[in-house]
């Protein structure tokens, strides 16, 4: 069987599982490899995700490791029999980078989404103006197609809450809501963007304002993916060119923890409807 020169974000994630797994269970990849009956070189390639495995083989491994954990192995066998069904992200492919179609992927098969944000709105909830405000200010300079395609990308993504299938709730700092990225008018139509999304019955927006006395987190900006089972879960933080995966029970369990405290700092969701409402009116009087 060819290996796969670039596995997916799901590949990728059942590999680490096995390894995990096998990790757990104090195996080296040798004995692993021994017991299966196969070659070492196959259990590195397994865990790396560059190739494949059957639902039967996945059963065998767990069963070796001693792993009684029915949920998540039905939960890793479910990811190896949706292998073949591609996400909208695809046709993106060749056309913009890893990350964004990873993000993308992570989202479209999230069974649930939360966000906080210091330096610009969540790009779930940006509009189209305010996104491409977002690209073009980059340096250097991304030419217009870059930017419109970016662009178009992350209102693409937006289904995926806009459409209610899964639940999400976006913590939004106040520095976030004041930052202007393309002037006042543009701005404040992101603002009125906000109110309307807090009106949907799955989307919770949340501000955390500047005089709360200790900033929850040191983290600018993150995203937490739930998963069908927790141990699936994970959680993207931005880095400024790139993004990071975190996706060890101690790293998960950490940003579950950072959620609680910017929840129980941040506003209600009526008291941040009303905030978002008086900076809205304060951006229309600039741009008057």
């Amino acid at each position: 069987m060819a290996l796969r020169s670039n596995p997916t974000l799901r590949q990728r994630r059942l590999g680490a599982e096995l390894r995990r797994m096998r990790e757990q269970a104090g195996l080296g990849g040798s004995q692993l490899a021994r017991a299966l009956g196969i070659n070492p070189a196959h259990v590195t390639q397994m865990e790396s995700g560059k190739t494949g495995i059957s639902v039967e083989r996945l059963r065998a491994i767990a069963a070796l490791c001693m792993c009684v954990n029915e949920p998540l192995i039905d939960a890793l066998a479910d990811i190896i029999t949706d292998r073949d069904k591609g996400g909208w992200w695809e046709e993106y492919r060749g056309r913009l980078s890893q990350h964004f179609l990873e993000m993308a992927e992570m989202e479209g098969r999230a069974h649930g989404l939360s966000t906080y944000t210091m330096a610009f709105i969540p790009g779930l909830l940006q509009t189209t103006a305010y996104a491409s405000a977002v690209f073009a200010r980059g340096f250097p300079r991304l030419p217009q197609h870059e930017v419109d395609l970016r662009a178009a990308f992350r209102m693409k993504r937006q289904n995926v809450v806009r459409s209610g299938e899964i639940p999400y709730s976006a913590y939004i700092h106040e520095a976030a809501l004041r930052m202007q990225f393309s002037g006042p008018k543009v701005q404040a139509e992101q603002l009125g963007s906000l109110i309307e999304d807090s009106g949907r019955p799955t989307i919770s927006i949340r501000v955390v304002l500047f005089d709360v006395d200790t900033l929850p987190v040191n983290h600018e900006n993150f995203t937490y993916v739930e998963g069908p089972i927790s141990e699936l879960d994970t959680a993207q933080m931005d880095s400024g060119l790139d993004s990071v995966l975190y996706d060890a029970p101690a790293h998960t369990a950490q940003f579950r923890s950072l959620l609680a405290r910017i929840d129980s700092a941040a506003l209600s969701e009526e008291e941040s409807r009303e905030f978002i409402q008086s900076l809205k009116k304060d951006m229309e009087s600039k741009h008057a």
